[in-house]
């Protein structure tokens, strides 16, 4: 297992009230979509993007999905979502978050999701490949962001 570094990427996010329920909360099924959000930003941040990868036939389907709620989001609420690479395996990898309301100054939730390499044309999980390790372990203070 290689050193993963630690730098986060943060995803600023206002939630809308299309987002809530009935109650106000936000609603739970939203939380993916943060998340995915963030891991978007995190990607570009190192330089490539999900459409880069399929193009050069790597896809990296989400296979786990895990989300503890510790407190409340609320409409019109800013929420921030930390995203770290927590482990590489040898075809899949793990991203870590952590979403800080930052309108009562809170962390409110912890997850992770699990996501393999995927072969574009046989559809099969296989290694990481060498080039997609490479940009996982860039470091973004020192990469070009991706459009």
């Amino acid at each position: 297992m290689c050193e993963i570094p630690a730098v986060p990427t943060y995803e600023r996010i206002r939630i809308r009230y299309g987002e809530t329920d009935q109650m106000g909360h936000a609603y739970y099924g939203n939380y993916a979509l943060w998340l995915e959000q963030a891991r978007g930003t995190w990607c570009r941040e190192r330089g490539f993007t999900y459409k880069s990868l399929e193009e050069q036939g790597v896809y990296l389907p989400c296979v786990e999905l895990h989300v503890r709620y510790k407190g409340e989001v609320r409409y019109d609420d800013w929420i921030s979502v930390e995203i770290t690479l927590g482990e590489i395996r040898r075809a899949s990898m793990r991203f870590d978050y952590k979403i800080i309301n930052e309108t009562l100054g809170k962390l409110t939730t912890e997850g992770y999701t699990w996501h393999v390499t995927m072969n574009g044309e046989t559809r099969k999980a296989m290694s990481v490949p060498p080039f997609v390790r490479d940009m996982l372990l860039r470091d973004p203070n020192v990469t070009a962001t991706a459009e």
